[in-house]
C-alpha cells in the first residue's frame, strides 16, 4: 500500500481585507491545507485613551472588526481561523521604533518593519513551529525562482506593487512565503471577491498606517508623552526665520504648515536634531544625485553596479550606481536629480522583474 500524500499545509495572514480574503481563497483551491490567521496588534476600532501609544486608538485595519471580518470569511471558505496576540510585538518593533525615528529627524516606513519583524520573521517562524510549510499573505508581489533559488518580484499589477514594502525580507526566508496574488490585477481580486460571495469584496484598501490617530503621526507622537523640545527655524544662510515646536513636526520636503511666511515657498530642507535646528529654503534645494545607505539587505551575494533604484513606494523607478564602501554602506548617485530623499525612508533596487535588495537611506 503507497504512503498518503499529505497536503501541503500553508498559513495565511488575514487582515479582514479583500485581498487577503481571495489569496486564502486561491490557495485552497489550489489544493493547500489552508488555516486563517490574524495578528492582533493591540489596536481597537475606537479612539479611547492613548496613555500608552498604539492602545486603544482609532484603526483603519487590526481592529475587532476587521478580525470579525477575517473570521466571516474564514467560515465562509470552510477553514481554520485563529487570532493571535501581536501587540507586545507591535510595541517593541514598530511603534517604539516609529517614535524614537522621528526624534532623530528621520522619516520610517513602518510598514516594511512590521513585514521585516512581524509578518515574515515572528508569525513565520510561529507557523513553521506548528508544522506549516508556508505562511501566504495577500500582497501584491511574487516569489520567482531565478537559477534554482528564490527571488522577490515585481507584480503584475504595477499600480499595486508592493515589493517596496517586502525588500526587508530575509532571504532564508522566501522559500517559505507564497503571494497568490503575484499575477493578478485589483479589479481581477475584486471581481474573484464579489463572485464567491465575499461580503468585504468592495471594502476600501487601508492606505495610512494601522496606528495612527486620525492619520495624524504629529497628534500620536506628542500623546506618547515623549520629551522633546523647542528650537530654531533657520535658511540655508543660517538667518533664523522662527520657532519650532519639535523636530518631529517636520519631514524633508514639508511645504505646509512649517508656520514660516516667505515670499516664496518654502521646504524643509534638513533636520539637524543635534544643534536642535530645521533648515528651510527653496524647492530647488530639494534635489539631489547621491545618498548613502546603510541597514542592506539583500538577495543577492552582490549589488550589482548599475540598477533602477525607488527611494520611496510612490517614486518613479531611476536609473543609479551603486557603490559598497569601506564601512559595509552603501553610496548610490542617480543619472538625474532625485525630490526631497529622506533619511529613514528605504531606497529598493530593480533588475527588470526582480528585486536584487534595498537599503535605509542615513544621509543625502
Amino acid at each position: 500500500m503507497g504512503k498518503i500524500k499529505l497536503k501541503v499545509k500553508v498559513m495565511a495572514a488575514m487582515s479582514g481585507g479583500v485581498d487577503s480574503s481571495v489569496a486564502a481563497y486561491l490557495l485552497k483551491e489550489s489544493g493547500y491545507e489552508v488555516t486563517g490567521v490574524t495578528m492582533c496588534l493591540g489596536i481597537s476600532d475606537n479612539e479611547k485613551n492613548l496613555e500608552n501609544p498604539g492602545q486603544n486608538i482609532i484603526s483603519k485595519c487590526c481592529g475587532m472588526d476587521s478580525i470579525k471580518d477575517a473570521a466571516d470569511v474564514c467560515s465562509l471558505l470552510g477553514i481554520n481561523h485563529y487570532v493571535y496576540d501581536f501587540s507586545v510585538h507591535m510595541q517593541e518593533y514598530i511603534i517604539k521604533p516609529f517614535i524614537e525615528s522621528y526624534l532623530k529627524g528621520r522619516t520610517p516606513n513602518p510598514c516594511i518593519e512590521c513585514n521585516r519583524f512581524l509578518k515574515f520573521d515572528i508569525l513565520l517562524e510561529k507557523a513553521k513551529a506548528l508544522g506549516f510549510d508556508y505562511i501566504a499573505t495577500g500582497h501584491y508581489a511574487g516569489i520567482v525562482k531565478v537559477n534554482g533559488s528564490p527571488f522577490l518580484a515585481r507584480a503584475l499589477d504595477r499600480k499595486k506593487d508592493q515589493s517596496y514594502f517586502l525588500y526587508s525580507i530575509m532571504k532564508k526566508n522566501l522559500g517559505n512565503i507564497i503571494f497568490p496574488l503575484h499575477k493578478l490585477t485589483k479589479q481581477e481580486v475584486r471581481k474573484i471577491a464579489c463572485d464567491i460571495g465575499l461580503k468585504i469584496s468592495d471594502k476600501k484598501d487601508s492606505q495610512e498606517i494601522c496606528f495612527i490617530t486620525n492619520d495624524d503621526y504629529r497628534d500620536f507622537i506628542r500623546k506618547s508623552k515623549i520629551k522633546y523640545g523647542t528650537g530654531k527655524i533657520i535658511d540655508t544662510n543660517g538667518h533664523i526665520l522662527g520657532d519650532h515646536h519639535g523636530v518631529f513636526n517636520y519631514t524633508i520636503g514639508q511645504r505646509k504648515g512649517i508656520g514660516i511666511s516667505a515670499s516664496y515657498p518654502l521646504y524643509v530642507l534638513e533636520i539637524n536634531v543635534a544643534k536642535n535646528l530645521v533648515v528651510v529654503g527653496s524647492k530647488s534645494h530639494l534635489e539631489k544625485r547621491r545618498l548613502i545607505a546603510r541597514e542592506i539587505n539583500l538577495f543577492v551575494d552582490k549589488l550589482p553596479a548599475c540598477a533602477k533604484a525607488k527611494i520611496r513606494y510612490n517614486h518613479e523607478e531611476t536609473n543609479c550606481r551603486i557603490k559598497t564602501l569601506n564601512n559595509g554602506s552603501i553610496e548610490v548617485t542617480f543619472n538625474k536629480p532625485q525630490n526631497a530623499i529622506s533619511p529613514g525612508q528605504s531606497i529598493v533596487f530593480y533588475e527588470n522583474d526582480i528585486v536584487p535588495g534595498g537599503a535605509v537611506i542615513s544621509e543625502c
